[in-house]
């Protein structure tokens, strides 16, 4: 069970998430924390709002962090994300070093940790990511199913 930390990171990622969806975005929202606990970075998703199709959220908060850290390497740290990363944003998370990903509900379509592919767990790269998912799985997974239902009925 996680404890009342990495909930409250969650949230944050999930008031990301919610600003990206009002911004048209799929809502997805990452956090990047440090290991002393403070949020270094935090984002939704804005490949639309950048004409950018790598603006995923965790992609855009990685850069953040590095620009902030002025390092490119972001070892220590801890990602909080509303889904399962994609094969995309797997990969630059091992080349960030990034330590830990936590994120909420699993992406069975295009999954790139646990559900379809293990970038960074399955022990060929030269980094390993430690990874959980579910945190907050029902909240994380039910603003995305709000977001696709209202834009389908459009």
């Amino acid at each position: 069970m996680a404890d009342c930390r990495e909930s409250r990171y969650m949230e944050l990622a999930l008031v990301q998430a919610r600003l990206a969806a009002e911004r048209g975005e799929v809502p997805v929202g990452a956090v990047l924390v440090g290991a002393d606990g403070a949020v270094v970075a935090s984002d939704g998703n804005r490949p639309i709002e950048y004409n950018d199709p790598t603006a995923h959220a965790e992609m855009l908060v990685m850069r953040q962090a590095g620009q902030k850290l002025t390092n490119y390497r972001l070892s220590g740290t801890t990602l909080y994300v509303t889904i399962e990363p994609c094969v995309m944003c797997a990969g630059a998370l091992v080349h960030a070093r990034v330590s830990r990903v936590v994120y909420g509900a699993d992406d069975p379509k295009a999954g790139g940790m646990m559900s379809l592919y293990h970038v960074g767990r399955d022990g060929r790269l030269n980094h390993t990511l430690e990874v959980a998912g579910g945190l907050l799985a029902g909240e994380c997974s039910a603003v995305l199913k709000d977001f696709f239902q209202r834009k389908r009925k459009k």
